[in-house]
């Protein structure tokens, strides 16, 4: 354990911070599996909105810095491409 304030301190703030992205993780994660559930049902129009849903808070994920800019970018592209293949 540290003896040190600062170090202390730097503890509290990194177990604040990790559950705190920890949650934002998960909740990414939920919405990403009701978009996968609803592909797999082959409902467009269930999967077009679990997408809208899914898309800002993955976004959002990438502002709070929890995942990085460019795997959001790539699964968001390769999510959108299943939703609109449903429609085909």
């Amino acid at each position: 354990m540290a003896n040190i304030a600062s170090a202390q301190k730097r503890i509290r703030q990194t177990v604040v911070r990790t559950a705190r992205n920890k949650a934002r993780r998960s909740r990414v994660h939920s919405f990403v599996r009701k978009l996968e559930e609803a592909i797999a049902g082959g409902d467009h129009a269930q999967a077009r909105a679990a997408f809208i849903a899914a898309q800002p808070e993955m976004q959002r994920a990438v502002t709070k810095g929890v995942l990085k800019a460019n795997t959001v970018s790539r699964r968001i592209s390769r999510l959108s491409a299943r939703v609109k293949a449903l429609a085909a």
